[in-house]
């Protein structure tokens, strides 16, 4: 069909939905909309192209899944990935139920610009609004996978000692409640944040900051692993696969295009590879200031800063993918690199055990990613449409606060009720038996707390 006989189509349906509503039918209305939109060759596009984003996102949980059991030791295997598994399932449910309708309340305030509620559940009409460029349900299944990828992030950072159910349970609630109503300031046009115009464009703050915050809540509530700080000196505590931990880190640069290119939100060629371009430039230049890092401060290069350095890099770019120059993705990619290895060894010295570098890599390069695209924007960017430092740092301190406060008010709950950490016995035997009574390695046997 010829574009011009494609815009008289889309004028008389559209046309066409305008009578129906002004002569009162407004279901006749919303299908003929809808029956537009589905015949439409670029809404197909665009729909396929979140699905397939959607599909990449979720392979991010099984990099986080390989990268969390890499880093810990061989006796807890099992009870990461366990936890890794749920997480999906639990953020898909809870996003499913109410998490949507807190995300996107449309017109449903209870504070303007601050809190609304939709409703329970996902629309399942399958009505679609003259405005969209793809069906509600492929909204709902994108986002839905950002949601629980915030509580994996808090997976890695309690690893080795926390209690599955109670992990469980934190994570159910943090999913269902603390998220979305961030995620709201931060993607809903209507909030506070929006009309401030805060700018982060895939989650740099709302996924990676907020989740290191929650993380940073749980480390602190938790206390470190046994044997971790003896006598005040910090001891090394050994990933039990590094090729495992590699493995993780691959898939999570392999889905982190869908996780940035799926948030253009259409398949526009020239702003999708656009923001393919800053992705990789920002993963490349963290490895390469990780290394630099990590060779002169270490006088070996460590492969596990290394891996960390990229997902630093990926971190620090997803606030301004589509935004920010090349020249600023390879900037903020290598500032983030050099930067997580600086504070892995900070948050050590603190006595905040953080066995997978989750806390440096989401929560301080997530904050870096935020305020640093201030400094990096392209020049085609309206001057009406630039970010502020005020308005980013507003963002930061604001969805800082909200998280760290709601995350440590949970966990010291269950903390003072049913318990958050394992006794003793079972933390040195591992929780693969103490937990699950299994073992992920057939006959392994356990030597030297390994």
């Amino acid at each position: 069909m010829k574009l011009f006989d494609k815009k008289l189509l889309t004028l008389g349906l559209g046309a066409g939905a305008l009578l129906l509503q002004s002569t009162g039918y407004a279901d006749e209305a919303a299908d003929a909309v809808t029956a537009a939109k589905n015949s439409d060759p670029t809404f197909m596009i665009n729909n396929l192209w979140i699905l397939i984003s959607t599909f990449l996102v979720f392979i991010m949980h099984l990099g986080f899944a390989t990268l969390e059991a890499g880093l810990a030791r061989a006796k807890n295997t099992v009870n990461i990935l366990f936890k890794n598994t749920l997480i999906p399932a639990i953020g898909i449910l809870t996003y499913a139920l109410v998490g949507y309708g807190l995300m996107y309340p449309g017109s449903f305030e209870i504070l303007d610009g601050i809190l609304g509620f939709a409703g329970f559940g996902v629309d399942s009409s399958g009505a679609i609004g003259a405005d969209q460029d793809f069906t509600t349900w492929t909204d709902f299944m994108f986002q839905g996978m950002f949601a629980a990828t915030a509580a994996t992030i808090v997976s890695g950072a309690v690893a080795e000692r926390v209690k599955l159910g109670p992990f469980l349970i934190f994570s159910t609630v943090f999913v269902a409640i603390c998220y979305p109503i961030t995620g709201s300031w931060v993607w809903n046009g209507d909030s506070w944040l929006g009309q401030l115009g805060f700018h982060d464009f895939a989650g740099s703050t709302a996924v990676h900051a907020v989740g290191g915050w929650a993380a940073l809540a749980g480390v602190i509530v938790l206390g470190p692993r046994l044997g971790k700080y003896v006598n005040g000196v910090s001891k090394p505590i050994m990933a039990h696969s590094v090729p495992m931990a590699t493995i993780g880190v691959f898939l999570l640069w392999l889905g982190w295009f869908g996780f940035n290119g799926g948030s253009v939100l259409s398949a526009d060629p020239s702003a999708v590879s656009y923001v393919f371009v800053t992705t990789t430039l920002g993963a490349a230049a963290g490895i390469m200031g990780a290394t630099l890092i990590s060779w002169t401060v270490q006088k070996h290069p460590d492969l596990t800063m290394v891996l960390n350095g990229c997902l630093a890099g990926l971190v620090g770019v997803t606030a301004g993918a589509d935004y920010i120059t090349f020249t600023g993705a390879i900037i903020l990619g290598f500032v983030c690199g050099m930067v997580v290895v600086f504070s892995v060894f900070f948050f050590d010295k603190m006595k905040l055990d953080d066995p997978v570098g989750a806390l440096s890599v989401h929560l301080v390069c997530g904050i870096i990613g935020t305020l640093g695209l201030v400094f990096f924007q392209k020049e085609s960017i309206p001057a009406g449409d630039l970010a502020t430092f005020g308005a980013q740092l507003a963002g930061v301190v604001a969805c800082g606060a909200f998280s760290f406060s709601t995350a440590f008010a949970i966990f010291f709950i269950l903390k003072k009720t049913v318990g958050i950490r394992v006794d003793e016995q079972e933390e040195l035997r591992g929780l693969d038996l103490g937990e699950h009574g299994m073992e992920a390695y057939s006959g392994f046997q356990i030597f030297n707390n390994q």
